[in-house]
């Protein structure tokens, strides 16, 4: 009688002991399916360890920031727009469009040194969600997504992108800093602290000589 009250008191307590246990482990379950989870501030710019693939077809020379602002200006460039800045550098152009009008904009250049440094631009701006700079050879870019494309490269490069920019859709408006397109004649040029700015318009027909 005596091993069967001693066999039953273990039991009690054994089945106890589980049930405590089933009911902790199930309310820890219920507190991790209730917690959010834990987000972490990106602090630092992303960084590209990609190296260089070619030499750059122009020198890095910034572009001054009143000309920035009146390139910006005669594109009209809002916040519906995709700006495109080709060769761009440590992002100004960029940054200042998203800054300034909202504009989602992409910038190309094939220096890592380059990225790095707009990138960290950019976040200094607050801006990186609006923003993006790709490491890659400009004359390898789709630009088809583009409403409006700035540069400040060199004429012959300008040149050599021309007929890429006209197969852009019509209405696609480009700036340049400095050099024009050759035959393709401007609809625009402006003079801002003696630099020299170039403004056209896909057009809906290439007329014959740009073909």
């Amino acid at each position: 009688m005596l091993k069967k009250i001693l066999l039953s008191l273990i039991t009690g307590v054994s089945v106890t002991t589980l049930a405590i246990a089933g009911c902790t482990a199930q309310q820890q379950d219920s507190a991790a399916e209730v917690q959010p989870p834990v987000l972490t501030a990106q602090t630092e710019a992303p960084t590209t360890t990609q190296p260089q693939e070619r030499p750059g077809d122009v020198p890095y020379v910034p572009t001054p920031q009143p000309v920035v602002d009146a390139m910006l200006q005669v594109a009209k460039v809002g916040k519906n727009d995709i700006l495109y800045d080709l060769g761009s550098g440590d992002g100004r152009i960029v940054v200042t469009a998203a800054q300034k009008y909202g504009t989602r904009g992409v910038g190309i250049d094939i220096n890592p040194e380059r990225i790095q440094e707009a990138n960290a631009n950019a976040q200094k701006a607050g801006v990186t969600d609006r923003v993006q700079f790709r490491q890659q050879d400009l004359f390898q870019t789709d630009l088809s997504e583009a409403t409006v494309i700035t540069l400040y490269l060199l004429p012959e490069v300008n040149q050599k992108l021309r007929p890429e920019l006209l197969k852009l859709k019509p209405g696609t408006r480009i700036v340049s800093h400095a050099f024009d397109m050759g035959d393709w004649k401007p609809q625009q040029t402006l003079q801002v602290d003696g630099k020299t700015i170039y403004y056209w318009v896909v057009p809906k027909e290439v007329p014959a000589n740009l073909r």
